[in-house]
């Protein structure tokens, strides 16, 4: 089987830090990783390198390469080479163009939704009662009256689609209304976030500089700051 992982095929943006000190470490690796290093601490690097071969220099300077970097003259510190401080200020895989980032619901929007279908499953149900209530009822009142059926059937209908059509604009208008409180919602969710998050700080957050902080913290959350390590 093969031991290589998902991550070692993964292409690190190669930041001028890293090239400094891949540049300090070239000299003192063995002469198979210093060939490899060649091309990424050449005059002009290329703007990625694999997660791969940083893995290997990590590997190299917590292992055999750690008396070897402190020997140095300068020293050499080996935590610097470690896989967090050589990923630190770069970007994984900046070739590629990810999706949207949609983050999981909060357990309170899926219990909302869960209560709004059932809202219009009842609502759905109370309608189609109502209709055949309302064609039956007058279809036996038609009948207390002795009329002659084809009349009973006419009004029984005709009572039965008033009914529904008063059902349907109900209905359409509870579900506008419906999708109008959906939407206004993310902005309140944001607003709230944006107050926890100041009682956290112990901070107090003006009227007038709301609105500027909730537009701009929707567009935090992009693809890049998803990708980029601080």
């Amino acid at each position: 089987m093969s031991n290589v992982k998902p991550t070692d095929n993964l292409n690190i943006s190669l930041e001028p830090h890293l090239v400094d000190a891949l540049r300090d470490l070239r000299p003192v690796v063995p002469h198979d990783l210093a060939d490899t290093l060649s091309q990424y601490t050449a005059s002009t690097p290329p703007p990625t390198i694999t997660y791969s071969v940083l893995r290997s220099v990590s590997q190299w300077a917590s292992t055999t390469g750690r008396e070897t970097l402190r020997l140095r003259s300068p020293p050499l510190d080996p935590h610097a080479y470690s896989m967090v401080t050589l990923l630190a200020g770069t970007t994984t895989s900046p070739e590629r163009n990810f999706g949207t980032y949609v983050p999981p619901q909060d357990p309170e929007e899926i219990e909302a939704a869960k209560s709004a279908e059932r809202k219009s499953i009842t609502s759905l149900l109370n309608g189609l009662l109502s209709v055949l209530g309302s064609g039956f009822a007058v279809w036996w009142a038609a009948d207390k009256l002795r009329w002659k059926n084809e009349w009973r059937v006419l009004l029984a209908l005709f009572a039965s689609i008033v009914v529904a059509v008063a059902e349907a604009v109900l209905y359409l208008i509870w579900q506008s209304r419906l999708s109008n409180s959906k939407r206004t919602k993310p902005r309140h969710k944001v607003r709230r976030q944006l107050e926890k998050n100041n009682d956290f700080n112990g901070t107090e957050t003006s009227s007038k500089e709301k609105p500027a902080t909730i537009s701009t913290s929707i567009e935090e959350v992009t693809d890049a700051g998803l990708r980029r390590r601080q």
